[in-house]
């Protein structure tokens, strides 16, 4: 399994209050928006209050979960993506989004990590990749450490819990937190 590289984006596994649920923000893509945005895709709000792709090192909101909106032809649209250039009648968007910086992320991580990251930060790689098939993000998490005192995009909190995942593996599923919130003053790496 982790030694396969598959990432499969930013996925929400749990919330420490037990809710770990989506936002839905009114208005939330502008129309025509010439990137496409795919689930578990890592998300920032721009200027104008709407989502965009989040970049390594700015601070973002969490990963998005899909969204609904109706066509030029009047017919309701709900998908896990939002694919690029899409346009939409005004007013009628709703996009889907985990923006709680408590939400605990599972992530592959896009090289070898050793149980003493758990506790330091990195950010995220490969934030555009994924696939418009299956309208999944592939971003993964970068192998490089932000080290003590810094900050990265997000926390490592432990080893995904699963068969044939450990530390020192090639592409290891890790466990994480957003610690570079748009809405949350940021922390250093211990």
């Amino acid at each position: 399994m982790s030694a396969t590289s598959a990432p499969f984006g930013f996925r929400p596994v749990f919330h420490p209050s037990g809710l770990d649920r989506a936002i839905a923000l009114a208005n939330g893509i502008a129309s025509g928006y010439a990137t496409g945005i795919l689930k578990n895709q890592p998300v920032a709000l721009n200027s104008s209050g709407v989502l965009i792709i989040a970049t390594a090192g700015s601070g973002f909101q969490g990963s998005f979960a899909g969204v609904e909106y109706t066509d030029a032809s009047g017919r309701r649209q709900i998908n896990n993506q939002f694919l690029a250039n899409t346009a939409f009648q005004a007013g009628s968007c709703i996009a889907y989004y985990y923006s709680d910086p408590l939400i605990v992320y599972e992530v592959q991580v896009d090289g070898t990590l050793s149980q003493t990251a758990i506790g330091d930060q990195a950010n995220m790689s490969n934030a555009t990749a994924g696939s418009t098939t299956t309208g999944l993000s592939a971003a993964t998490l970068s192998s490089s450490l932000a080290g003590s005192s810094a900050v990265g995009d997000f926390r490592i909190l432990d080893i995904a819990p699963y068969a044939d995942n450990a530390w020192g593996d090639a592409y290891p599923i890790v466990r994480v937190q957003v610690s570079r919130s748009q809405f949350v003053a940021t922390i250093n790496a211990i």
